[in-house]
């Protein structure tokens, strides 16, 4: 069967030709790969493309051992979220979905080779979200443990519908495990000292496509190790619930800031830890008033204007009016 190859095809394999760079190179052969036509004439072709990835992937690898170069992210908003999983299972799509962020899409493995951060709007405060590649038996890019160390919260995506299931969450799983990120439903009491655990949700892609029982076996695999969200990119379904749970999870309050005699500003909340207290917030707001804190006066659930002390222990979405 002849290959049929299209222009779009020629162009992208003559930027590899002309590449100078591993990067050059890696970007040319993502897109040889993305239009290259798909029937059984090429898929020899298709298969040296993906061969040719490999390699170059294998070379980044010994680059970065061999230099000690880490990758990272610059945290922003309220929180720094990691999307992890296994190859296809719908991070960049999700990412996409959510943020203003354009990672590369396509249907093939590992089309995700760098961190991809996006900002997640959810009410009134923005989450940031990473995208990261992908993790399989035969890869796991050196860097990506160290970005999921580092983050407040973890969404393990898991393709319901995917052949591979569950050895390709289990891979994901272990290898982080193995690493010293252990992925965890709830912060274990005792830990090794060289683990980070990481709190993390699991999302079920595709919810929509998979069949229910399939579903369902999935959930009495791992109810009871995270809690679990079915969502649907291509119709939304569950989106707005996730914003939601993974809010909760991260445990985070809102606190608005109230000068004396002013109205509260509700533009930009302070964001705090659950359990962080008045003196807390004052140190946030400045550091002179939090030293010369007399008390301050409180503002949300069944408190109008309470006097409280420094130790009040604040909750999501109090306004507080601070007294030096």
């Amino acid at each position: 069967m002849p290959a049929n190859l299209t222009p779009q095809y020629r162009a992208a394999e003559a930027k590899f030709k002309a590449a100078h760079s591993p990067e050059e190179r890696r970007v040319a052969l993502e897109e040889m790969l993305a239009t290259i036509p798909k029937h059984k004439g090429t898929e020899k072709m298709q298969a040296e493309l993906k061969r040719r990835m490999a390699r170059l992937r294998h070379e980044e690898e010994a680059r970065t051992s061999k230099h000690g170069h880490a990758i990272k992210v610059e945290a922003e908003g309220a929180a720094q979220v990691v999307l992890v999983g296994p190859p296809n299972c719908g991070k960049s799509s999700l990412l996409a979905v959510l943020t203003h962020a354009e990672p590369a899409i396509a249907d093939y493995p590992f089309t995700t080779t760098r961190p991809q951060p996006g900002m997640m709007a959810f009410e009134d405060v923005s989450i940031q979200l990473v995208d990261l590649p992908p993790i399989a038996s035969q890869h796991m890019d050196p860097w990506l443990p160290g970005l999921v160390r580092g983050a407040d919260l973890a969404l393990l995506m898991v393709d319901p519908t995917s052949p591979e299931l569950p050895e390709d969450v289990e891979v994901v799983r272990e290898r982080l495990a193995a690493a010293h990120a252990p992925l965890v439903g709830e912060l274990p009491e005792d830990t090794d000292p060289r683990d980070n655990p990481i709190v993390t949700l699991m999302v079920v892609t595709k919810a929509d496509l998979a069949r229910e029982e399939d579903l369902k076996v999935l959930e009495e695999l791992y109810a009871s190790v995270y809690p679990i969200l079915r969502i649907s990119i291509a119709t939304h379904a569950g989106l707005e619930g996730l914003k939601v749970a993974l809010w909760r999870r991260l445990q985070l309050v809102r606190v608005y800031s109230k000068p004396p005699g002013k109205p509260a500003d509700k533009s930009a909340p302070f964001v705090l830890p659950h359990g962080h207290t008045v003196s807390d917030f004052a140190e946030r707001v400045h550091r002179e008033i939090a030293e010369k804190l007399q008390f301050a006066r409180v503002w949300g659930g069944k408190l109008e204007g309470q006097r409280v002390a420094r130790d009040f222990e604040l909750r999501d979405r109090d306004v507080v009016e601070l007294h030096a």
